[in-house]
C-alpha cells in the first residue's frame, strides 16, 4: 500500500532526459512536440514562455512533466537561476489553478535541492513577482529558484527595511480583512485591475 502511494506522489517527477552531450547543451526546447502535449489555444503568441513550450525558442531545460518545466534564466541573478514555469499560459499566480499552482510547488524540493548541489550553493530563495507592482516582467506565472551562498552579494534579510509589527488596531483590522476576503468564493477573490 505505501509503496503505491509513493508511486502515485512521484509519477510526476520525471526529469528532462536523456540529457544532452555537454556541447550540444543548448537546444530548442521539445516540450509540446507531440499531439497529447500542450494544446496551443491555451498559449500566448508573444509569450516568451510559450514560445519555449512550443519548442520556437531555445532554453536550457533541467526538468520538465505534463504541467510544467524548469530551465535556466536567460538573465540570471546569480549562477544556476532557474525558472519553473506551467505549459499552459496563466498571466499571473491568481488566475492560475490551484492544481497547476500545486503541481509547480511539488517540483520545488526535488529540483532546487538538484540546483543547490550543482552550485555547491548552501541554501537557495524562492521568489513569485506577482504583478507589476512587485517586479513581474514576463506575465505568465512562474516561480524562481535562486540558489544561495554566504556572501553572494545579492540581498540578506538585514539589508531589507523591515519593522517590528504593531500589534494595535491598524495590525487588527488588516488581519480582519484578510479573513474577510479568505472567506470569499474564489472568483470574487481574483485581484482586479486597478482603473
Amino acid at each position: 500500500m505505501e509503496a503505491r502511494r509513493l508511486a502515485i506522489l512521484c509519477s510526476h517527477l520525471n526529469p528532462a532526459g536523456p540529457y544532452p552531450a555537454r556541447d550540444s547543451i543548448l537546444r530548442v526546447s521539445d516540450c509540446s512536440s507531440g499531439e497529447d502535449k500542450v494544446e496551443s489555444s491555451n498559449l500566448q503568441n508573444d509569450c516568451v514562455f510559450c514560445k519555449i513550450v512550443r519548442g520556437e525558442s531555445p532554453c536550457l531545460k533541467l526538468y520538465e512533466d505534463d504541467m510544467c518545466l524548469c530551465i535556466l534564466d536567460t538573465s540570471p541573478l546569480i549562477h544556476g537561476h532557474s525558472l519553473i514555469i506551467p505549459k499552459l499560459h496563466y498571466p499571473t499566480l491568481e488566475e492560475t489553478p490551484p492544481s497547476v499552482v500545486a503541481a509547480m510547488c511539488s517540483k520545488v524540493p526535488l529540483i532546487s535541492n538538484a540546483i543547490v548541489k550543482a552550485t555547491d550553493s548552501d541554501s537557495f530563495n524562492l521568489l513569485v513577482n506577482n504583478g507589476a507592482a512587485a517586479g513581474q516582467v514576463i506575465f505568465h506565472t512562474h516561480i524562481h529558484i535562486i540558489p544561495r551562498k554566504e556572501r553572494d552579494c545579492l540581498w540578506t534579510s538585514e539589508s531589507l527595511h523591515r519593522h517590528t509589527l504593531k500589534l494595535d488596531k491598524e495590525a487588527s483590522q488588516l488581519a480582519s480583512r484578510v479573513r474577510e476576503q479568505l472567506c470569499r468564493p474564489p472568483e470574487e477573490q481574483l485581484v482586479q485591475p486597478s482603473s
